[in-house]
């Protein structure tokens, strides 16, 4: 019987099946926060490994440096941590920032999303929607003009100048409604603010009745990588709950999920 397997069950094995890893594995598994010292012995009963090839895997694991023994007891040893962050290292930032949103939206009971920048335009990435509060559906890949939206102004405030200025050499700047800001200057003036707050408020400005905040996601060097929001209908909030009650939770999720990027070599930011 395979270990971790109960008597009379059957798993069917593709040719390609490698047992001896299977069975390191489970060598490994077999310590945990109730089990972080174990003897030969403990390990060949947890495993239903025979003690001589419960021996043959512990000692090779202790060759390899994952685990260390005083002769009697074995333990893990932080070693174990590259595989977790192997693990890490091929998450996206949606895998990464999904929780994140989760909490989000179930604290606040509004809409929550992370976006990036993509050319002229915010693209989103990852979403939790509780409502729908705009004319159009929003799903993973969306695209709306940055210059009109929260997502949007954080992440141009988080640009080099030059970057900025050819941005808004390619933006087209339409009137979106009767609030957007349609020059240069006035979007100028509105990132200046960005930087100075630390987040972005956008009122009605890419659709009539839609309010957002949103705050910047930046990595470990300091860069801003992305943008996090909550979305509301202007009917059912003012701009001073906004700012009251959305902006100080939005803040902690942003610096959630920096936290959890922080714990990952590099990740990939999905673009649509």
């Amino acid at each position: 019987m395979l270990p971790g397997m109960d008597e009379g069950e059957v798993v069917e094995r593709g040719t390609y099946h490698v047992q001896s890893l299977e069975r390191g594995l489970a060598v490994i598994k077999a310590f945990h926060a109730g089990a972080q010292e174990l003897t030969l012995s403990d390990v060949a009963r947890s495993t239903g490994l025979t003690r001589a090839a419960a021996r043959r895997f512990l000692l090779t694991l202790a060759d390899l440096g994952y685990v260390r023994t005083d002769g009697k007891y074995f333990t893990l040893t932080a070693r174990v941590l590259e595989l977790g962050y192997a693990y890490l290292s091929s998450l996206s930032l949606a895998e990464v920032a999904q929780p994140h949103l989760e909490s989000l939206s179930a604290a606040v009971h509004e809409s929550s999303s992370v976006s990036v920048l993509e050319d002229t335009d915010i693209v989103y990435v990852a979403r939790v929607g509780v409502s729908r509060i705009m004319s159009v559906r929003i799903n993973i890949g969306t695209r709306f003009p940055a210059y009109a939206t929260s997502m949007g102004h954080v992440l141009l405030a988080g640009l080099p100048p030059e970057s900025l200025d050819r941005y808004l050499y390619r933006a087209e700047l339409e009137k979106l409604t009767a609030r957007t800001l349609t020059s240069s200057d006035a979007v100028l003036a509105e990132l200046a603010k960005v930087v100075r707050q630390g987040w972005a408020m956008v009122d009605q400005e890419l659709e009539e009745g839609l309010r957002s905040v949103a705050a910047p996601i930046r990595d470990r060097s300091g860069q801003v990588v992305a943008a996090v929001n909550l979305s509301t209908h202007a009917s059912r909030t003012t701009t001073e709950s906004v700012r009251e009650e959305l902006v100080p939770p939005l803040l902690a999720a942003a610096a959630g999920i920096e936290a959890d990027l922080a714990a990952v070599p590099r990740v990939r930011a999905a673009r649509g």
